[in-house]
């Protein structure tokens, strides 16, 4: 087993939309994921305009982090944790987004947060924005395409920076930028307004002159600019602020070797790790991307200040999310599935999960070694699992070996990365304790080392439990990563 560095981070992380609850205590505003239903696998979330009766969003409740803090950390620190990856609500800081002071019950609460972190020795990894934003800047600028809203966010950035500094030193500006890409990311990630009753992916409502693809790149472009600009305020205020992008990454395979598939993967590859990678490490859009604009019809209100801007706040380490692979063809051949919001081919080789998503600790290897030949800078996994369907037994426990199996296989998966001369620094399990999937809205859904007693049908009252993997998780942590044997 390959050895994992001194001082390597440990950890697990949650986002506030779907773990934290209390969507509307204490002075918190509504968020875009405020207004969206639950779901599932066969059924999309729904947006709506107005907040429904007698129907279940999961953000208002998620697994009630808010009220259950003490204990949630405590069991962090019981497992070991060195590092916590979680993010601040933008809406429990400045409820509107545009407000000209921010809510000071919302300062508080994250302070006593991070302040007990470092009373357990964990360290905070915290995320400015994680799948949510005012929901009052979607209504009144049209969300992210709109760019008085970069100034929004860089002054929410420095007020945080400024109020937990020296309370947090790693921070990452925006959850899975890349997934602006995508139809899921345009009102998940970039706030773009849908249309009162339409399901997540459903096409979003853009400025006059434009389209869906034109209004998605200016809304990642502003939030390239507005990142930027958050890394040289961070770094402004605390020169020892350690500030990371966060790509939902991985790799795609060719269905077969045909050059045609090949080519395909190749570019699948390079639009999901490096199209926004480029532009937040090396400060550039890469030289692939002219050719997809300019195929796409996409015309970028870039200004001069905006390249100088991205050229100058360029990210300190490069973090990602990595579940599972994909694999691309040029026919239609083979059985198609869907990945983390991604349509792909079904790899025979490898086994999926109830949600379809493949489980490959192999490719993990290959996206640590592909990026790190890339931009030679340090990397972490901030977000890696198992969704699964965990059954509670009779006697109370919960015998998670199929979630034991898939970590131990993506850790073993990382310790060869290193040994291969990748500088990884950290990796953070998602959903450390349960929580309200992005996807589907649902609670059943659940990659936990801690169980929460809720459901997809809201029964129950929160109460939390380990599991297996909870133990098995201490003694991982506690050896460094040499000891991942299940007895």
């Amino acid at each position: 087993m390959a050895q994992f560095p001194e001082g390597f981070l440990w950890g697990g992380a949650t986002a506030a939309n779907q773990y934290e609850g209390a969507w509307n205590v204490d002075g918190k505003g509504p968020s875009t994921a405020d207004m969206l239903t639950g779901g599932d696998v066969d059924h999309p979330r729904h947006f709506t305009k107005t907040i429904e009766p007698d129907t279940y969003y999961p953000s208002h409740t998620g697994s009630d982090f808010y009220h259950h803090w003490e204990e949630d950390l405590e069991y962090l620190h019981r497992m070991g944790f060195k590092t916590y990856r979680l993010s601040i609500a933008w809406t429990r800081i400045f409820p509107n987004g545009d407000d000209a002071q921010p809510n000071q019950k919302g300062l508080d609460f994250y302070r006593q947060v991070f302040k007990r972190c470092q009373e357990y020795g964990i360290e905070p990894l915290v995320t400015l924005s994680h799948y949510e934003a005012p929901y009052h800047l979607t209504e009144a600028y049209g969300g992210w395409q709109d760019r008085r809203v970069i100034d929004f966010f860089v002054n929410y950035a420095q007020t945080v920076f400024r109020e937990y500094k020296g309370l947090v030193h790693y921070w990452l500006t925006f959850n899975e930028i890349n997934m602006l890409q995508s139809p899921f990311g345009a009102y998940m990630a970039g706030a773009l307004p849908l249309a009162d009753g339409a399901p997540l992916t459903a096409p979003v409502g853009v400025r006059a002159g434009g389209d869906q693809l034109q209004a998605q790149y200016q809304a990642l472009h502003n939030q390239f600019v507005a990142s930027a600009k958050a890394v040289q305020i961070g770094h402004a205020v605390d020169p020892d602020n350690m500030i990371g992008c966060m790509i939902a990454a991985g790799v795609d395979y060719p269905l077969t070797s045909k050059p045609e598939d090949t080519f395909k993967a190749d570019m699948s590859n390079n639009m999901r790790n490096y199209f926004c990678g480029d532009v937040q490490v090396r400060g550039e859009y890469p030289a692939f991307a002219k050719r997809f604009f300019n195929d796409n019809d996409i015309h970028l209100d870039i200004t001069d200040e905006d390249r100088q801007a991205i050229a100058m706040g360029t990210v300190d380490f490069y973090s990602f999310s990595y579940y599972s692979s994909g694999v691309q063809t040029t026919t239609n051949e083979g059985e198609q599935t869907e990945s983390n919001q991604t349509k792909t081919n079904k790899n025979p080789y490898l086994k999926y999960n109830d949600w379809g998503w493949a489980m490959d600790p192999l490719g993990l290897r290959i996206t640590l070694n592909r990026i790190y030949g890339r931009y030679d800078i340090p990397l972490m996994v901030v977000e890696n699992g198992l969704g699964a369907f965990d059954k509670v037994e009779a006697d109370g426990s919960i015998n998670d070996d199929y979630r034991i199996a898939y970590l131990q296989g993506h850790i073993q998966a990382m310790g060869e990365a290193i040994a291969d001369g990748v500088d990884l620094i950290g990796y953070t399990t998602w959903g450390c304790i349960d929580l309200a999937s992005a996807g589907t809205g649902q609670m059943d859904k659940r990659y936990g080392f801690v169980y929460v007693n809720r459901n997809d049908k809201q029964e129950g009252d929160y109460s939390r439990s380990p599991k297996k993997s909870f133990y098995w998780y201490k003694k991982v942590i506690a050896s460094n990563g040499t000891d991942l044997s299940n007895d």
